[in-house]
């Protein structure tokens, strides 16, 4: 599974011109998973997302975690995150899991995500989706599993 953070001041998530999933100050994670993935992945990885420190402190450090910083996420999957890029012009998705395996594990992360005191907010699995942000800083992770 492969997730990119970006630190957010606001984001929403709109299907078909209808808002599914909003957040005021937070991240939003965008998720990608792979064919070998499995729940072992989705749950370390909802983890490391909830307790990675990208938000400032007092001294304006990035020693919080969003909860520690009073923020949400919106989760919204993006099996592109998957993709092979190595070779051409062309990304290859054959390291992409099926829907049916990345529509559990992407619920799965999210669920995880909320067990770990994360509010969180989602936009729709394999929906045409437009995501609305503005990005604090800008700050962004890749992170890998």
């Amino acid at each position: 599974m492969r997730v990119l953070l970006q630190r957010v001041t606001t984001a929403r998530v709109a299907v078909a011109s209808e808002t599914v999933g909003r957040i005021d100050a937070g991240m939003l994670v965008l998720v990608g998973v792979g064919r070998d993935d499995d729940e072992t992945t989705a749950r370390r990885l909802a983890e490391r997302v909830a307790g990675y420190r990208m938000f400032g402190d007092a001294d304006g450090k990035m020693n919080l975690d969003v909860r520690d910083a009073g923020g949400a996420a919106l989760v919204v999957s993006q099996f592109t995150l998957a993709a092979d890029t190595g070779k051409g012009r062309r990304p290859s998705f054959s390291g992409a899991a099926e829907p049916a395996l990345g529509r559990h594990l992407y619920e799965r992360f999210v669920a995880e995500l909320a067990a770990q005191g994360v509010p969180v907010a989602t936009g729709r699995f394999g929906a045409d989706m437009q995501v609305h942000l503005v990005n604090d800083g800008p700050v962004s992770f890749v992170i890998d599993l």
